[in-house]
């Protein structure tokens, strides 16, 4: 009877015990969910810290290449070699800051957060300097080589940690999750500001083409070139107010972030040893899905990349519409804001996978078409609308795909943490590597294909690499891309048990 009542209190001592922890760990979850809910005030300051990148990137992507070609009337092979050289540098520095990110002190401000401040200011500064013409002949492509990769450095200085802030403004896959579809629809609502700014503001300052009956008489001619300086100057006025206004936004955006959003603590960075360069570089590469995921959005980066650097010389010349192609082009920008939500609900619904394949390639026939058809501006605005549904997608689901493969590494890696930066910047850097190679390559077709900077009608072998350069390379590019995302392993169940598995690491 004595061993039966002890054996009684045992049991019941266990079972309270039980009962006491069980309740403590459910107010745990509890607290722990409550604490990294984020607010929608906290998600649209987020978001805006997107902004200048997709601003300024539009700005330069659309841009840039008719810009040095047309108004600062750069041969094409020297604009080739400062948009490769440029972007080539841009991509190596991207690696070297995430290091330096990872290496950061954890401050009041947090561990991204001043990185993100000192590099604003200076950033615009350069940014504004690149579409200034300066007064000089033989140093020009110096000047802008110079200004570019500055700007480059700076940028990456500033979007290198704001993408790796992603991971410590709450480690909850949903909300991270939702913060992100705010911060695309904000981004790609970026790439519309940029488009419409910058495409405007030079629109109203249009530079009349040269032909050939303008070469017959000398004195036409005379007048005529005192004609074209004269819109020339007004041109170039026009970038360097456009450039002026963006510039400002994007130090206002900067502002808002920096007030808005606070930059957690989520896996005890303050006391966290740091690992050298080549350890945690070697630990990121080894992980298969991400190298997976990297390689394959890398291709299809690339394709979309293709496409935008060249759209506008593509509508200008081959399509023959030089007055609406900044329209066009804001189309595409406006569509591709809309369906950005629409794509956030597919992923949701379907699985991100899912969403890759219809999102990717539904950009595919229109590229087709467009080249297809006969010059036709309702048809390309048709075809402009259904491009901007898959350009959303193609800026939303990386970005919405790369915390998964950081959990992935965390629950597969519970000892080594804190390499959130690695993994961006090496990711920014190779889209960044595509984007180099996608203008310096291209450039240096249209200069081989015969490029003349100014004139009313380029020739046929023009208007062909043109061709080729926003249909055929981009498709083929794509289809290579999806080819290798069939072997990334991340699935939903994958994404729910890392999910599970992390939120029980940190109870522990």
């Amino acid at each position: 009877r004595v061993l039966f009542l002890k054996a009684k209190q045992s049991s019941f001592a266990f079972t309270l015990k039980h009962s006491i922890f069980m309740t403590w760990q459910r107010r745990q979850q509890q607290y722990y969910s409550e604490n990294q809910t984020l607010t929608v005030w906290s998600k649209v300051c987020f978001a805006i810290g997107g902004a200048p990148y997709q601003i300024t990137g539009s700005a330069l992507g659309f841009f840039l290449q008719i810009f040095l070609l047309d108004v600062a009337l750069l041969d094409p092979l020297n604009a080739s070699v400062i948009l490769f050289v440029g972007r080539a540098w841009d991509a190596v520095t991207d690696p070297t800051v995430g290091f330096l990110v990872s290496r950061t002190p954890w401050t009041r401000h947090g561990r991204m957060m001043p990185w993100i401040l000192i590099s604003t200011t200076p950033a615009v500064l350069c940014y504004f300097l690149i579409w200034v013409v300066p007064p000089i002949e033989q140093g020009k492509m110096w000047w802008y080589l110079l200004f570019y990769c500055l700007f480059q450095t700076l940028q990456t200085c500033f979007h290198v940690p704001y993408s790796a802030l992603t991971m410590f403004i709450s480690t909850e896959q949903k909300e991270r999750d939702s913060a992100t579809a705010y911060r695309m629809t904000v981004e790609v609502l970026g790439t519309v500001v940029g488009t419409a700014i910058q495409g405007q503001i030079v629109g109203m300052a249009n530079i009349p083409c040269i032909n050939s009956t303008s070469l017959t008489n000398s004195s036409h001619h005379s007048m005529h070139g005192n004609n074209s300086q004269i819109l020339l100057d007004s041109k170039r006025r026009a970038y360097m107010i456009a450039s002026a206004v963006i510039s400002l936004i994007c130090v206002l955006c900067a502002v808002v972030l920096f007030f808005g959003v606070t930059e957690q603590d989520s896996d005890g960075l303050k006391a966290q040893k740091h690992v050298s360069f080549r350890r945690g570089l070697r630990l990121v590469m080894s992980h298969g899905p991400y190298v997976k995921l990297v390689l394959a959005f890398l291709f299809t980066s690339l394709a979309f990349m293709l496409m935008e650097g060249n759209f506008a010389l593509f509508i200008k010349y081959t399509l023959g519409f030089r007055e609406d192609f900044q329209n066009i082009l804001l189309v595409i920008m406006l569509s591709a804001t809309l369906t950005i939500p629409m794509w956030q609900w597919f992923l949701c619904r379907f699985g991100k996978k899912t969403a890759v394949y219809i999102g990717i390639t539904w950009a595919v026939p229109f590229m087709i078409v467009v080249v297809c058809v006969n010059s036709n501006l309702f048809v390309s605005y048709i075809v402009s609308v259904a491009a901007g549904a898959s350009v959303a997608a193609a800026f939303l689901l990386p970005w919405s795909m790369l915390p998964d493969v950081v959990d992935d590494f965390k629950v597969q890696n519970p000892t080594s943490q804190g390499h959130e930066a690695i993994f961006y910047s090496f990711y920014v850097f190779f889209t960044k590597f595509a984007s180099g190679v996608s203008l310096g390559v291209s450039t240096l077709a249209l200069s081989f294909a015969g490029y003349v900077p100014g004139v009313c009608v380029q020739s046929d072998s023009v208007n062909l690499t043109l061709k080729m350069l926003v249909s055929a390379a981009p498709v083929s590019l794509i289809a290579l891309g999806l080819l290798v995302f069939k072997t990334y392993p991340i699935n939903e169940e994958r994404r729910q048990y890392n999910n599970k598995q992390l939120q029980l690491l940190l109870l522990q």
